[in-house]
């Protein structure tokens, strides 16, 4: 009768459970985005016996450096 005031006490809508492939292919997609826009670029080791990767970032990454403190000015 009120279902106009309150609206319709539907289930709320099934969330869509990621399978494994969908999850590894969307973390290699982001993954792809992210390293293709670094300069310079991250050095990537891959061990097939382990079935992992290291992403070995340089010391600073752009970003980082527009972060850092101004230079102390030195007195002479």
């Amino acid at each position: 009768m009120f279902k106009f005031l309150f609206g319709a006490k539907d289930k709320a809508p099934a969330v869509k459970q990621e399978t494994q492939r969908e999850t590894v292919e969307r973390a290699q997609r982001e993954l792809n985005e992210i390293l293709a826009t670094l300069s310079p670029k991250a050095r990537v080791t891959i061990y097939p016996e382990e079935g992992t990767l290291t992403v070995e970032l340089p010391e600073q990454m752009p970003d980082e450096a527009k972060a850092l403190p101004a230079p102390e000015a030195t007195d002479k």
